[in-house]
């Protein structure tokens, strides 16, 4: 039985990712840098901020044409340099596709060697990559229809180890199950897949608590998440009744598609407020804002709404820039809000085809990106900022938490604030 955990309250200032450093410099002589100008700027957040990166598996591969059938969607190959260019300059981390129904349309020829080569692409771009998902009941192969449920259990650990296995240390993330509320009654299809059988006859637990030990086995020091959409007390029951089954579980995934309209601070505050009961770090994996007219409230799948065309309009577009900002203040202000990731760099090959990227179809930031990066790389980020030390070689530097850069004299120094507070850090500069 878990013990019980209190939420942490959240903090609009953000004193939870902010430190007041003491930084001690020395020189490549070992002695203080003592009565010197010193050059001290940030170079990357501690908080996880991403992007799914569909849009650069063809771009990763060297690829000029679009792939009409591919199960993962993304951007036309002519738009991924200028997008990458977008993307390096505001994420940290990005969600590649790991869909069976994609990544193994025909059993036996998985596509790892492409998707290693795009993870590697976003690793030499200084990018950390996640994997979604493992086991998801959509999008899976199809040729576990066919097979029994036996079968299926041992193709689906199969298939977790040799993913898991074959991306470590270049993937060390993953949703390791994806939607299993709603996993073994969903009845969306003419003929029941396989992972909805298997769910249905093994039970949830069962089916997560196979996930996360195959997962953990082919890679002890993985990050395994629990992802949903559902958050209704369905959920918070799952996850209780995983925990007291024993499942480690190291990060709970909540996704907000907002594509029925804003969450807004309060809805999305005590969403938050429920879920960090369990005393786990809260990623925010799928969000989007649209910047056209929003889906009827009525639809109660998003999946079953289709329109002909679905533009992105000049009032959705100050709208969602305005919604966006205030979503990402709004988790940020939450102490258990360990990443946050938005689900879709443009409009081309959007997801239902609706306008929630940051970038229109054509390629050109919409205000939502600038917003977005205002904040992130503006307001949330210490610019290059000229400090003197003093006879003992120290200034003090404040920022959010995450990874800094201190250059004097043509020599420089790389040094982290990884705790909120007054704290101390060192580095000696080289070069």
């Amino acid at each position: 039985m878990p013990l019980p955990h209190r939420s942490p309250s959240p903090d609009p200032q953000l004193a939870h990712r902010t430190a007041d450093a003491v930084l001690e410099l020395r020189g490549p002589d070992g002695a203080p840098l003592a009565g010197t100008d010193v050059v001290v700027e940030q170079t990357r957040h501690a908080l996880s901020l991403g992007n799914i990166g569909f849009d650069f598996v063809g771009h990763a591969n060297g690829e000029t044409e679009a792939d009409p059938d591919s199960a993962f969607g993304g951007a036309s190959p002519g738009l991924a340099e200028r997008l990458a260019e977008l993307y390096v300059d505001l994420y940290n981390t990005t969600t590649l596709p790991f869909y069976w129904g994609g990544f193994e349309p025909e059993r036996g020829k998985p596509d790892t060697a492409r998707l290693l080569r795009t993870a590697r692409w976003f690793a030499d771009q200084g990018v950390r990559v996640k994997g979604h998902p493992l086991v998801w009941h959509t999008v899976t192969a199809d040729w576990l229809r066919d097979l029994p449920t036996e079968e299926v259990e041992a193709a689906q650990r199969a298939r977790i180890r040799r993913e898991v296995g074959a991306f470590a240390g270049v993937v060390d993330v993953w949703d390791a199950v994806n939607e299993v509320v709603i996993m073994p009654v969903f009845t969306n299809e003419e003929r029941m897949n396989g992972i909805t059988r298997l769910c249905r006859e093994r039970g949830r637990i069962a089916v997560i608590r196979m996930a996360f030990e195959e997962a953990r086995a082919a890679n002890p020091s993985a990050t395994l998440l629990l992802n949903d959409f559902d958050m209704s007390p369905a959920y918070e029951c799952l996850v209780e009744g995983v925990l007291e089954a024993g499942v480690q579980v190291d990060a709970l995934g909540l996704q907000s598609h907002m594509h029925q309209g804003y969450w807004g601070e309060e809805r999305t505050l005590a969403v938050l407020e429920r879920f960090s009961r369990y005393g786990l770090p809260i990623h925010m994996t799928e969000s989007t804002l649209l910047s056209g007219p929003l889906m009827p409230p009525e639809v109660e799948d998003l999946n079953d709404y289709r329109v002909e065309s679905w533009p992105s309009t000049p009032e959705g577009e100050e709208r969602q820039a305005d919604e966006l900002v205030r979503h990402y203040r709004t988790l940020a202000s939450h102490p258990s809000v360990e990443a946050i990731t938005y689900w879709g760099l443009t409009d081309d090959g959007a997801w239902l085809g609706a306008p929630v990227g940051l970038v229109r179809a054509d390629g050109t930031p919409k205000p939502a990106y600038d917003a977005l990066r205002d904040l992130v790389k503006g307001e949330w980020w210490l610019a290059p900022t000229t400090l003197r030390t003093d006879e003992q070689g120290r200034v003090r530097v404040r920022g959010l938490l995450g990874d800094y850069r201190a250059t004097a004299g043509g020599a420089t120094a790389a040094f982290s604030l990884q705790a909120p507070g007054e704290v101390r850090a060192s580095a000696v500069l080289t070069g």
